[in-house]
């Protein structure tokens, strides 16, 4: 089976999870969302409400959604399940978070993939650190990686050599300092990309070579204002080529989708994305995507 290298290409296959098994309960949000750095603390009913909403925009389109279990050693953040792994044509790669509490994640996630015969053909080793959300498909031969404060050198080198036999172009990009060391700022927080010719940016951020690339590559920008970036708009799922899923309160990024030709899902995500800041990418592994 070939699993994926593209951002957008028809998802068939992805693995999620849910707050009930990440956020466990409003005691155990209670006592934990301050070390994980969220926003406020998540009301535990209502963020159900919202991932079954999200839930149900995923099942309208993807044949087949695993789901990750409830673990002892995996906290709040576990929710966000793209950042521990990243898929390549022939199978996973085991991350390491650059978050020290997100790192009990990587070997929980080994063992549910080997659980389902997905294999795994390489593992972060020694110093390095990654996040799946620092990782991604440009083209199905080119791939950018952000070297941030949740992504090293030291990783970048091990995903060299681990993503050589599927990748023309390996493009290394220096992530800016932004907020500092304590938030997340990853390549996907600026940067979505929803078709072969069409992505979400804000541009803010974005380094000049990477934007003017895109841009020379025929790729239309849809641009991001400030207050839509910080209610995470930039971070868009495409569940295929211009079918996008985004947080909702984002007109403006909305009606620029639209205007592309994209049709535009939303679900609320106050509490499953805003509080711990992470949009529909992070909450979304897919594992296949097929043209």
């Amino acid at each position: 089976m070939s699993y994926l290298s593209s951002m957008y290409q028809p998802m068939q296959r992805v693995i999620v999870k849910r707050p009930q098994e990440a956020f466990k309960s409003q005691e155990h949000l209670d006592e934990h969302w301050r070390s994980f750095n969220y926003v406020s603390v998540p009301d535990y009913a209502e963020a159900l409400r919202e991932y079954e909403t999200f839930l149900g925009i995923l099942e309208k389109h993807v044949p087949q959604i695993d789901y990750l279990p409830e673990a002892e050693e995996t906290g709040l953040d576990s929710l966000y399940a793209h950042d521990p792994v990243k898929f390549t044509p022939a199978g996973a790669i085991i991350l390491k978070s650059g978050k020290s509490l997100r790192q009990p994640e990587a070997p929980v996630y080994k063992r549910f993939l080997e659980e389902k015969g997905i294999p795994v053909i390489g593992e972060l080793e020694g110093d390095a650190v990654s996040d799946g959300g620092d990782i991604v498909w440009v083209d199905d031969r080119t791939i950018a990686v952000g070297r941030g404060y949740r992504t090293n050198d030291e990783a970048i080198r091990q995903l060299r050599e681990i993503t050589a036999p599927f990748v023309d172009d390996f493009i290394e990009v220096q992530l800016p300092h932004d907020r500092g060391e304590a938030e997340c700022l990853h390549l996907m927080s600026f940067l979505s990309i929803v078709d072969k010719d069409l992505a979400v940016v804000y541009s803010p951020l974005m380094p000049v070579f990477l934007r003017q690339r895109l841009v020379e590559n025929g790729v239309r920008l849809i641009e991001v204002p400030q207050d839509e970036y910080d209610k995470i708009g930039c971070n868009v799922l495409a569940l295929a080529p211009r079918i996008v899923v985004i947080p909702a309160g984002n007109p403006v990024t909305k009606a620029g989708l639209e205007e592309a030709g994209a049709t535009v899902y939303e679900y609320k995500g106050d509490e499953i994305s805003y509080k711990g800041t992470g949009g529909p990418t992070c909450l979304t592994c897919p594992v296949v995507r097929r043209p």
